[in-house]
């Protein structure tokens, strides 16, 4: 689909270049003949009339008729002021100008038709200028129409590069301290940039920088005298963007689908101000001072800029008379809580709770971080049900993938994307993941920075393990020292035995002695003998001690060994190791232990469950139950329980295991015995019968565990940490000339991938990437040489970037001259035809990608109307307060001929009024609900009054600049 709308967009500027052509060939074809005719009825006409009539051709001749219609109007308009007797007491300059004008025209019939090219600022001019064939013509103006397209090119690739700087300049962020929901103090980053501001003042800059700098070039190019170009093309690119990449956005929404504007107060007040710009112009162009811009006129216009500014942050942040409105706030993707309408909370309810809504009477900054914080786990505890066998680490980087994927984006970030696929660089969002593995990467770093300090250490020497369980049966045991830190010199450590309530003689060998550590060697052991009876007895522990240790050897935890010795004759007694288990959520599966003491003679049988406690089974765990079987001399065993996994960042719930009374299995050797004794009366038991009785297994004190389940502090670190980074403007800069160089020279394909793709093939670059790549690669190698973004926080980029962006400009200005010139085509057509769709085509990709991934409209909608009022109130606004205050100091006026300009402004006006009708009605209607997407016939109708509105404006301009409608 995006591959047929570019044919379309390039078929339709072929189409209108070679009917255009003919058009004007045809006219100039005629136009010589005509001159040719004149020449030889009025041979006898002095060379300095020829000369004059020369002059005024090259610049003024286009003026003539129409502004003999002015001066006409303008006679008669004085004659009804002073009567029907005539203008006798009325000043005689408007009479002086029209007879001059008419015979102007009388003498040089059709001459305004016909131009001659006047030198450009920056490209040199075609030679000769007299003289020239209809083929040479035409050559010529192909080769200016094929520059003009890579200049474009150009230009929208160094804008790209200055989008990035911009994006650097307004992410800057502060440290600040808020307090969370338990009056826990938090730092948080925050941007200094207001969104609003930015988009209307940086970005929309960036956007439209080749148009502004075009009219301000124009004026500095005309020696401050005025120029249909420049005005031409801002208001062409106007018209553009409102009705034609409204059109394309509202039909490129996928089926099934709607995006409505989110900040409806912000896009009130930037369509109010696009429409008043337009109107305004009117007004100083054709109504307070027809022909003449005062330098007040001038300035109030660039002093619109700021306030449209001003007035837009106060719709955002609902100051003045907003603040008495209803407040709803939501959360946006990047953390941030923005005020919204009513009908957005509506939406957004119907949509389901993947973005809570807040409401509250002033916006938190700690909930909007905790909501960031859920949207993160959200994608994490998706992935873990999508890839159960993947690892942590890298379904927490897949999850941050996403979260920078699914983020809202700045119009810079559409703009950059659509420049890159056309160009053959590929897309962002191959950057995007790899700024996601070296956050993932940085923070695993930080968090694991006092890991590796052993090194410094001096050497150490310990038991290892700390604590033995033996059975008495067992004979002899060994016991393990360790030695870390330097192994590289001789070491050695003294050891002996303690009593306990096992005592040396009577149930273990005592023993004393030396370990030592040869250079190289960094553990010894040592065997330990335990005594064995026939005596039922509780289960007896003694300690093992290191001591002594040699020079330059310091003892560590733990430097006392306990072991415990477990009587055979008896079954057992059965119990948990703790009352308490602590474990993560991401542990998965989780053996709790059961231990055998006292004694470890004959198989038993012990039966386990699991009970609800704040945790839920089914939800939190699964439920478990079963029995353990321990075999003879078997000391432990262990419950498999199942964590499942919820990823709930404050998780703190916990279950009960219980289990119950142990019993001997039939095939025990005792079982038979102790089924014997148990028959008999308590009155015949012998001594025995009860040692027998007293060897029954049997449960211990701790026969019920807690398990609570919470997740990791390093997680919660990571989590916080990766959010903070959460950051997608960051993808859009560059850290080094290396970088630069490398992007510019590496054909990428520009693939679709959101991330979420089953098939692991490698994308190979296309046939349109790899020509794509080579065509502008000059453009590409040229501005690698800017400097990257991270150098002074962008600032450097900005200033190199606008210079550049302003040379190029100069040249498409040269060049869109020079195209008119040759083939007759007048500036203020090219201009509104060829220059603000060379322009604005970015533009118009840039708000396709916006349109199919964003959830609201406001990068479609919102910024095309933004730009606009401020194409007018800066481009326009600076370039005339210039002019203005020039003439102004060399005692003159600044004149502005209305002509196309203000027809196309009054023109413009009302399609505009018709076009945001249309944008409201679709939003308001019940079978629509929204501006972009919707029903498929509604949006193909609503598209088509869009584009019917573009073609009508673009015709009746043309039609009234070479008079064939007259105003």
């Amino acid at each position: 689909m995006q591959l047929l709308l570019k044919s379309i967009f390039t078929c339709a500027l072929f189409v209108i270049f070679v009917y255009a052509t003919a058009q004007s060939l045809l006219k100039v074809q005629e136009t010589e003949a005509r001159q040719a005719a004149y020449l030889n009825i009025s041979s006898h006409s002095s060379s300095a009339d020829d000369q004059s009539s020369s002059n005024l051709s090259q610049d003024d001749g286009h003026f003539l008729s129409r502004r003999l219609r002015q001066v006409q109007a303008q006679v008669q308009a004085r004659q009804v002021v002073h009567g029907e007797e005539g203008v006798e007491g009325a000043p005689s300059q408007l009479e002086d100008e029209l007879k001059q004008l008419m015979k102007t025209n009388v003498d040089a019939p059709d001459v305004e038709e016909l131009r001659q090219c006047s030198e450009g600022l920056v490209l040199p001019l075609w030679m000769p200028q007299r003289n020239i064939s209809i083929g040479d013509r035409l050559i010529r103006g192909f080769v200016y129409f094929m520059l003009l397209i890579y200049l474009f090119v150009g230009v929208s690739i160094i804008a790209d590069r200055f989008m990035a700087a911009i994006e650097a300049i307004t992410s800057i962020e502060r440290a600040v301290v808020v307090k969370g929901p338990n009056n826990t103090k938090q730092v948080m980053h925050v941007r200094i940039w207001n969104e609003t501001v930015a988009n209307l003042t940086l970005m929309a800059l960036g956007s439209s920088a080749p148009e502004i700098l075009l009219s301000v070039i124009e004026i500095y190019a005309k020696d401050f005298e005025s120029g249909d170009l420049g005005p031409g093309t801002i208001v062409g690119s106007a018209a553009y963007n409102l009705f034609m990449i409204i059109a394309v956005c509202m039909i490129w929404i996928p089926a099934g689908e709607v995006r409505r504007i989110r900040h409806l107060r912000v896009f009130f007040v930037t369509a109010l101000f696009s429409i008043f710009a337009y109107v305004w112009l009117w007004l100083i162009l054709s109504v307070f001072t027809p022909g003449v811009i005062l330098v007040w006129e001038a300035i109030v216009t660039l002093l619109f800029f700021p306030l449209t500014v001003l007035w837009a942050y106060i719709a955002e942040r609902r100051l003045l008379v907003y603040k008495y409105m209803d407040k709803n706030y939501r959360v946006n993707k990047r953390g941030t809580v923005v005020a919204g309408e009513h009908d957005q909370v509506e939406m957004d309810a119907e949509k389901g709770p993947k973005h809570p809504m807040v409401t509250s009477s002033r916006p938190n900054d700690a909930e909007a971080f905790d909501e960031a914080r859920r949207e993160y786990i959200h994608v994490l505890t998706e992935l873990r049900q999508k890839y159960p066998e993947a690892d942590l680490e890298q379904l927490e980087m897949m999850a941050q993938e996403q979260v920078l994927a699914r983020s809202n984006k700045s119009r810079a970030f559409y703009r950059i994307q659509a420049t890159r696929k056309m160009v053959g660089s590929g897309n962002l969002m191959r950057k995007i993941q790899e700024r996601a593995h070296s956050d993932l990467t940085e923070v695993k770093a930080q968090l694991h920075a006092g890991d590796e300090e052993e090194a410094d250490d001096p050497i150490r020497m310990y038991f290892e393990p700390g604590h033995y369980t033996v059975m008495e049966n067992c004979g002899e045991f060994e016991v393990r020292v360790v030695r870390r830190g330097d192994i590289s010199t001789y070491a050695s450590v003294e050891y002996e035995t303690q009593d306990g309530t096992a005592s040396a003689g009577n149930d273990f060998v005592g023993r004393k002695g030396l370990l030592s550590f040869p250079p190289g060697v960094d553990e010894q052991r040592f065997r330990i003998e335990v005594i064995d009876d026939d005596v039922f007895e509780e289960d007896e522990c003694f300690y093992i001690r290191l001591f002594n240790p040699s020079e330059g050897v310091k003892l560590a935890v733990p430097m006392i060994a306990t072991v415990m010795i477990l009587d055979d004759d008896h079954a057992g007694i059965f119990a948990f190791t703790d009352s308490v288990f602590e474990i993560t959520e991401s542990v998965g599966r989780f053996e709790l232990k059961v231990m055998r003491y006292s004694g470890a003679r004959g198989t038993v049988i012990v039966p386990y469950w699991t009970e609800n406690d704040t945790a839920t089974d089914a939800k939190d765990y699964e439920e478990a139950r079963g029995e353990l079987v321990f075999e003879n001399n078997e000391s432990e065993k262990f419950i498999d329980l199942y964590i499942l996994e919820q990823s709930s960042y404050e998780k703190d719930v916990s279950f009960k295991v219980h289990i119950g009374e142990p019993r001997l299995a039939p095939d025990s050797t005792h079982y038979p015995k102790i089924k014997e004794v148990e028959k008999k009366s308590v009155q015949d038991l012998t001594e025995l019968d009860r040692i027998l009785l007293l060897s029954k297994p049997r449960n211990g004190e701790l026969t019920t565990a807690y398990v609570r389940i919470r997740e990791s502090q390093e997680f919660k670190a990571t989590v916080d940490k990766l959010v903070a980074k959460a950051n997608v403007s960051a993808v859009l800069g560059t850290s080094s000339w290396k970088e630069q160089f490398k992007d510019a020279l590496t054909v990428i394909p520009a693939d679709e991938s959101e991330f979420d793709n089953d098939d692991e093939e490698e994308e190979v670059p296309s046939c349109f990437s790899y020509v794509s790549h080579f065509v502008c690669l000059f453009w590409k190698v040229l501005f690698a040489f800017v400097p990257p973004t991270d150098i002074c926080g962008g600032y450097v980029t900005f200033v190199v970037s606008i210079f550049v962006i302003g040379v190029i400009t100069a040249v498409i200005g040269d060049a869109a001259s020079y195209f008119g010139c040759a083939l007759n085509i007048k500036d203020s057509v090219t201009a509104i035809l060829f220059v603000a769709l060379g322009t604005s085509i970015p533009d118009t990709f840039a708000s396709m990608i916006a349109a199919k991934h964003d959830e609201g409209a406001d990068n479609c909608i919102g910024n095309v109307t933004g730009s606009n009022a401020v194409n007018v109130f800066l481009g326009i606004g600076l370039a005339w307060t210039i002019a203005a205050v020039y003439h102004s100091s060399h005692g003159g006026t600044f004149n502005v001929e209305p002509g196309t300009i203000g027809f196309a402004v009054a023109l413009f006006c009302g399609e505009a009024l018709i076009a945001i009708f249309i944008i409201m009605f679709r939003r308001w209607h019940k079978g629509i609900g929204a501006e972009l997407g919707g029903p498929k016939i509604s949006k193909y109708i609503s598209a088509a009054i869009l584009v019917f509105l573009w073609v009508f404006y673009v015709v009746i301009c043309i039609l009234e600049a070479y008079d064939v409608i007259r105003i």
